[in-house]
């Protein structure tokens, strides 16, 4: 397969494919010559395996995404996986607390890659109206990276299926020569939270430690923080 650009019909460059001295005659007529990125990405975004798990009210909106009325399936995503290793698409669809937090990045960590996630809702991008709350994240970018964000509390089914079009607009613009999980060593692995008094992201444990520090070498500083929170 050449690594040449893809044409269209009636761009003007027909002719010059059908012309090409490497292409013989006798197939002149039905050979179509494109880039390798364009045939692995079509048949990916037309393939992808949504993991079945939900979080709130955000959920049964994606339930209704997969119903007839909307019908998923003619996408190609309708089958929708039970196991985080059979699947390479998460939609985050829901308020996500921080006693759920590990259990989705333990999931993140277990599909293989290639793999996508969905930020479905403002709950789950933001923190919604339970933004303030002493139990929600604000934001599960927080934690894994997040490929589209879908407004809405919760978002229609229509809205979820303009994400998954985004989604698949995204995958057609990616290549092979730069995709992280075709590098050398892949993706990191995002460590697990722990989950305690507050949710500790373990990336900045040296971060919480300065701050830690700074704050009690400065009593006053501590003390107007604790009112602050207060």
């Amino acid at each position: 397969m050449a690594d040449t650009e893809t044409t269209q019909p009636g761009d003007g460059t027909g002719d010059a494919i059908q012309n090409d001295p490497r292409v013989p005659p006798e197939l002149d007529r039905n050979v179509f010559i494109t880039t390798l990125d364009a045939v692995y990405n079509w048949g990916r975004k037309r393939s992808m395996w949504p993991m079945l798990f939900g979080l709130a009210c955000c959920a049964i909106e994606m339930i209704c995404t997969a119903a007839a009325r909307f019908d998923l399936a003619r996408f190609g995503w309708e089958l929708m996986r039970p196991s985080p290793r059979q699947a390479d698409l998460m939609i985050v669809s829901g308020t996500v607390t921080k006693k759920m937090v590990p259990q989705i990045v333990r999931l993140y960590n277990q599909m293989p890659e290639p793999r996508y996630v969905v930020s479905m809702g403002a709950c789950a991008t933001g923190g919604g109206p339970f933004k303030e709350g002493y139990n929600v994240v604000s934001g599960i970018d927080k934690f894994i990276p997040v490929d589209i964000y879908i407004p809405g509390c919760p978002p229609r089914p229509e809205s979820l299926l303009h994400g998954f079009i985004k989604l698949q607009e995204m995958i057609d613009r990616q290549s092979v020569r730069t995709v992280p999980w075709y590098r050398p060593g892949g993706s990191d692995v995002i460590p697990v939270p722990l989950l305690g008094p507050d949710i500790i992201d373990v990336r900045r444990a040296s971060e919480i430690a300065e701050r830690n520090k700074v704050m009690a070498e400065s009593p006053a500083l501590a003390e107007g923080n604790a009112q602050g929170q207060a």
